[in-house]
């Protein structure tokens, strides 16, 4: 029960071998105003960038392996839940399942900013559940209690139909408004959120970015995907994505060069070139920048991280990732046209 096979099919869209960010397609099941999803996967989950112009609230079940949020990069295990903003790029890597006998499960709930908007005033009991998701855009990792709280009613909505789902949410919601232990995740500007589902010309240059990170992107030709000139596209990225083109476009980049770090053996080099640099100073300029580790650092880091949470299973292969390259003529950085 829960989100349309539509939307689960857009959900796991391109998990194969291009590792590129999509757009998600999210569409609530009949008779339900917001959107649930049971995902099961006995094979592990695949980092797969991807955003929405939905809020997400993920709780990840016999799981281990690495979160990706924006720019932060951060270990996660049993019974993980994080709520995440509209239009914040993020993916979950796994690494090995708690019990080898079951599947990696991921209960996603999606919900819009107008369903927030509408609940809030028709029930103003509900009004506290806006200042929650004013954090989203960060993105929001919440404690242990709340976590072993909220879980079981999570999991019990697998098996209910849209009313008492519907119950159920509110009753998370409840329990995460109560939480001290809160944690926010990316290093992203604290800006209120504008309607970005609404907006079809900032979708498609959103979707543009993502699809083509590791090329060449110019100003000028995201501003002809959005009929606007290169300076008033300037005014209405920062609006509604809460940073500038180039450094939305930078975070990309070294969110994917971090999957691959972790992921893979490939040398730094390769990988500067696999997400888009021409340059590996630059690249290792701007890992540093975001990442404050130089990119060998972080994934020493990061692998002694995983090996000291999964001492039983150091055996076990990485993640596999597409060995492909690209053509190096065409990944360039970010051409500025105009200002």
């Amino acid at each position: 029960m829960g989100a349309s096979s539509d939307t689960i099919l857009a959900f796991c869209r391109g998990l194969g071998t291009k590792m590129r960010a999509f757009f998600e397609i999210v569409t609530p099941e009949a008779g339900s105003s917001w959107a649930f999803l049971d995902r099961k996967l006995p094979s592990g989950i695949p980092f797969e960038w991807h955003y929405h112009p939905e809020y997400e609230l993920v709780l990840t079940l016999n799981s281990l392996g690495h979160r990706y949020v924006g720019n932060d990069v951060d270990i996660y295990s049993d019974r993980d839940l994080v709520l995440i903003g509209p239009g914040v790029p993020h993916s979950w890597c796994s690494h090995a399942p708690i019990d080898e006998s079951q599947p990696h499960v991921a209960l996603v709930c999606w919900f819009t900013q107008e369903w927030v908007d509408n609940l809030s005033s028709d029930f103003p009991e509900t009004a506290g559940i806006k200042a929650l998701l004013a954090k989203a855009p960060q993105g929001v990792k919440f404690g242990e209690a709340a976590q072993n709280l909220a879980t079981p009613l999570i999991q019990e909505m697998r098996s209910c139909g849209p009313a008492r789902r519907f119950v159920l949410l509110l009753e998370v919601f409840n329990i995460l408004l109560q939480d001290n232990d809160t944690r926010l995740l990316a290093n992203l500007p604290h800006l209120p959120l504008s309607n970005l589902a609404g907006n079809e010309r900032m979708m498609r240059v959103l979707n543009y970015i993502h699809e083509h990170y590791s090329d060449q992107v110019r100003v000028d030709d995201l501003a002809d995907l959005a009929c606007t000139s290169p300076s008033a596209l300037h005014r209405m990225f920062r609006r509604h994505a809460r940073d500038t083109i180039l450094n939305y476009l930078v975070r990309l980049r070294i969110g994917r060069a971090c999957s691959m770090l972790i992921g893979t053996s490939k040398p730094v080099s390769v990988i500067s070139s696999d997400v888009g640099y021409r340059s590996l100073s630059l690249f290792n300029r701007q890992f540093v920048r975001l990442k404050g580790l130089t990119p060998l650092q972080f994934r020493r880091h990061h692998v002694a991280q995983l090996k000291r949470a999964t001492p039983a299973k150091l055996s076990m292969d990485r993640p596999k990732v597409s060995t492909r390259r690209r053509n190096t003529a065409a990944q360039t950085e970010i051409v500025e046209t105009s200002v």
